[in-house]
């Protein structure tokens, strides 16, 4: 049962100047700062509400809410107000915030704490500093399969591009296979159609001095897998009986593996070390949000701890050694587990995301919830902005390369690099090369 919100404060404010800044659940969900007058943005439709925003939460119109965030800057010269949970790893309470005329209500649904500062970016840099997170070790430069290729990926294009760094002399450190390569979700071990060899990979990519990094997406399971058909057990079970529906993506209804089931963690953990018996050390895991929905499990641990458990299984079967990157991730019980996190939703090669749904791929959403979530670079985490594409197809490349630039954060080209012209060529080159950071 939800909580009922308890009042924290009465703010007087300048309804003019007044700005209010939303922390969004997880990596996809629209987060940064608006004024007392703006529309926050908010999920178009159910399936989005479940998959990019907070599960189960609904928003009033009319209300800004944070999920264990909320930073309101006065507008009248008064110091900013941040109100942030007192236990971010394990309990996230809802914030929320309504102006009437020149007074805004402050309230929550679980503890907080109230914090000062001087402007609504470094009260939240400096809360974050006050974690005692261990700074996070330098990001390698990498190239990304996804945004060329997407799903239909083959082995032959990441020959095709191996060459072309050579060529090019582009100092990418690692190269990430992305979506596509796996027979289903689940089935990570099993190729699909168009790869041949995954270790085979592997030791090409290491052959040209370069590092071996893949994406999976652990918590999802696809029901129409193996996986699925030989373990159900292994699924979480919706509150109401049958499987946890963790939203509608690659075209259908997925599932959730049950970490806290021994058969299952061991299945996954083994997932891990062959992959890095393999020859792959950086490892980036999507769609995380689905190891934290509220579900039925073979433990008694609660979502979020079921969640970090999860977490701590893959960091344990790849070492500390290898770079892990998160991406649709609950933010604040995130904390202390990745090397690097996606602070936005996915960037696109169009800069307006579909419905007008800022949890939804485009450039717009990207840059706003990336500036937005600024604070936490070098202090939770390095900061994903999203891969660069330079490729002339892509619209307003500049503009999307200033972004990347700017943020300092993880570096990441996803072009087929024979595809650039002379600024892409030049534009990847000298982000990658070091300059930018």
């Amino acid at each position: 049962m939800p909580h009922p919100f308890t009042p924290l404060a009465s703010v007087p404010v300048d309804p003019r100047k007044a700005r209010v800044h939303e922390e969004g659940w997880q990596s996809w969900s629209p987060s940064g700062a608006y004024a007392l007058g703006d529309k926050p943005y908010r999920p178009t439709n159910d399936n989005w509400a479940t998959v990019c925003y907070r599960p189960g939460v609904a928003v009033p119109e009319g209300a800004f809410q944070g999920e264990g965030l909320l930073a309101l800057d006065p507008g009248d010269g008064s110091p900013v107000r941040l109100w942030a949970a007192t236990d971010p790893l394990h309990e996230v309470p809802s914030i929320r915030l309504v102006a009437e005329g020149s007074v805004a209500e402050v309230s929550a649904d679980g503890p907080v704490k109230e914090f000062t500062g001087t402007d609504i970016q470094s009260a939240l840099a400096e809360w974050a500093a006050g974690l005692g997170v261990e700074a996070p070790r330098p990001a390698p430069t990498v190239w990304c399969s996804w945004y060329e290729y997407f799903t239909s990926v083959t082995e032959d294009d990441i020959h095709e591009n191996l060459r072309a760094m050579d060529t090019l002399d582009l100092p990418i450190d690692v190269v990430q296979i992305d979506d596509g390569y796996q027979k289903a979700l689940g089935d990570w071990l099993t190729l699909s159609g168009r790869f041949r060899s995954r270790a085979g990979i592997a030791d090409a990519i290491r052959a040209r001095g370069r590092r071996a990094g893949i994406w999976t997406a652990p918590f999802l399971v696809d029901p129409a897998s193996d996986l699925a058909a030989e373990h159900p057990d292994w699924l979480v079970e919706d509150l109401d009986g049958g499987f946890l529906h963790a939203g509608r993506n690659w075209g259908h209804d997925l599932c959730v593996l049950d970490t806290t089931h021994l058969e299952a963690a061991e299945y996954l953990s083994s997932v891990f070390r062959t992959l890095v018996s393999e020859g792959y050390d950086y490892f980036k895991v999507d769609f995380l949000y689905a190891g934290a929905l509220e579900g039925v499990r073979h433990s008694s641990a609660d979502a979020l701890t079921a969640y970090r458990s999860g977490i701590e299984l893959i960091r344990e079967a790849i070492g500390e050694d290898a770079y892990l990157l998160g991406c649709g991730a609950p933010v604040l019980p995130s904390i202390g587990l990745f090397d690097a996190m996606r602070v936005s939703p996915d960037t696109a090669p169009h800069r307006r995301p579909e419905a007008d749904d800022y949890s939804q791929p485009g450039q717009d959403p990207a840059e706003f919830t990336g500036v937005g979530r600024q604070w936490q670079h070098g202090r939770l985490w390095v900061n994903d902005p999203d891969c660069l594409m330079a490729r002339p197809a892509v619209e307003t490349r500049e503009r999307w390369a200033a972004h990347v630039e700017a943020t300092g954060g993880l570096m990441a080209s996803s072009d087929r690099l024979l595809s650039l012209d002379q600024w892409g060529v030049e534009t990847t080159r000298r982000l990658l090369s070091g300059d930018a950071r």
